[in-house]
């Protein structure tokens, strides 16, 4: 019991020290904010340096704005997001959409959540990056090189299997598309097989055992504990909500094959597993082959990106270069939104300072209280957890809301849940 209340009273005492630190970040801001006003204005030809964010998850949404929101408006920098996707993807409620016709709500508007940037100071491009160099940024489809005075990696990871974990396309009707396919798979199954026991895979099997309690469902795990980056408190939790729903959990099993044979998938043990739909839920990777050419030395086996702890690359000739999000090596085993925003905070703080004549003062430490969790177990029940690898805490609750914080992230990110129409479309290029 002590030790759990240390637990939440560490977490209580870090959440302050969080809000004083942005607190004083702004204060420094707008004093440089100011100190800018003695300047002499940009001319109509003046030079606009560019500060290029590539990709606009979590990490790189967060990014944009807090540089976009915190230049000064005589400041010559304009912030360039590329990314080709036309909404943000809310990749939390995928395993659930996968199963329950709520699509078009994981896929929320790009562009409100800067407003108030400085007029003509930020720019939205709809493209992949071929690679990097030393002067610029290279585009996939267009071929534009686009200059740079700073860069931010933010391209996050992503799953070859696209869903339940990614969405493999870039338009929200193709997104919408391929949704809808995957209920229709799992609606039309009888005998399905989910590979994979992390937050996806489990989700993803619970919710379609209890919408579909005559199914027979299937999960494999290669390790001897589902969710096994987790403390053994969920672990148990994750395999008792399962059980309790009637779905079949094999652990330290792999499967022999990726597609089904003749009605059947092969585990490497020789079992043979009854199967007319297979769902691959493992092998997210990093997306940093395109930096390859430009800091080889700087990325890891695992395909992360090396930092400094003020997020700048490991490379003492790119300091201008920024990494952040899933993508970034910052020593943290669940990578997730919490630890991606609050990284994108720490590096549109230091290219704000960069970019008014300051250093790079802020530092990312991962703090475990990030590493929150709050994993759903049928469309009626969730589990959150948290821990600091020594302690435990977890508590279930009864959800009552199939659309899982829908409406909350919508507004999160300025747009009123859930008017979309075209608007994002014209907001790329």
């Amino acid at each position: 019991m002590l030790q759990k209340a240390g637990l939440i009273a560490s977490f209580v005492a870090y959440a302050f020290n969080l809000l004083g630190e942005l607190a004083w970040g702004s204060i420094e801001t707008k004093y440089r904010q100011i100190q800018f006003l003695s300047r002499p204005p940009l001319t109509e030809h003046g030079e606009i340096r560019n500060i290029v964010i590539i990709g606009a998850s979590y990490a790189g949404y967060y990014t944009a704005r807090a540089i976009a929101s915190n230049l000064p408006p005589k400041s010559p920098y304009r912030v360039v997001i590329i990314e080709p996707h036309s909404h943000f993807h809310f990749t939390w409620v995928l395993p659930r959409c996968c199963v329950v016709d709520q699509e078009h709500k994981a896929f929320i508007p790009y562009g409100p959540f800067l407003k108030g940037a400085p007029e003509g100071r930020v720019r939205w491009v709809r493209d992949r990056v071929a690679k990097v160099d030393r002067d610029g940024v290279w585009l996939e489809k267009s071929r534009e090189q686009v200059p740079y005075a700073f860069l931010v990696i933010a391209t996050g990871a992503g799953a070859a299997e696209g869903l339940p974990s990614r969405v493999a396309a870039d338009s929200k009707a193709e997104g919408v598309a391929l949704l809808q396919e995957m209920q229709r798979n799992i609606r039309q199954a009888h005998r399905l097989v989910v590979v994979g026991g992390g937050a996806a895979g489990v989700e993803l099997a619970a919710d379609a055992k209890h919408k579909y309690p005559e199914k027979h469902i299937t999960l494999v795990h290669s390790r001897k504990a589902l969710m096994h980056r987790f403390g053994p408190g969920l672990q148990a939790a994750a395999l008792q909500g399962l059980e309790d729903l009637g779905v079949e959990t094999i652990l330290q099993e792999r499967t022999a094959t990726s597609s089904i044979v003749e009605g059947h998938i092969n585990l490497q043990s020789g079992r043979r597993i009854e199967c007319d739909l297979l769902v691959n839920c493992t092998g997210q990777k990093p997306t940093s082959s395109f930096m390859a050419g430009l800091a080889p030395e700087a990325i890891s086996p695992t395909g992360t990106i090396r930092t400094k702890p003020t997020l700048q690359i490991q490379d003492e000739k790119l300091p201008n270069v920024y990494v952040c999000g899933d993508v970034a090596a910052v020593g943290i085993d669940n990578p997730n939104a919490r630890s991606a925003i609050r990284q994108g905070m720490v590096v549109g703080y230091n290219v704000v300072r960069e970019a008014t004549g300051g250093s790079p003062t802020r530092t990312y430490n991962p703090f475990w209280g990030e590493g929150v969790i709050k994993l759903t177990l049928g469309l009626d029940k969730s589990i959150s957890h948290v821990s600091d690898g020594k302690t435990e805490l977890w508590w279930q609750s009864k959800e009552t809301n199939r659309e899982l914080m829908f409406a909350e992230a919508w507004k999160h990110l300025s747009v009123k849940p859930f008017e979309d129409g075209d608007r994002a479309e014209k907001q790329v290029e």
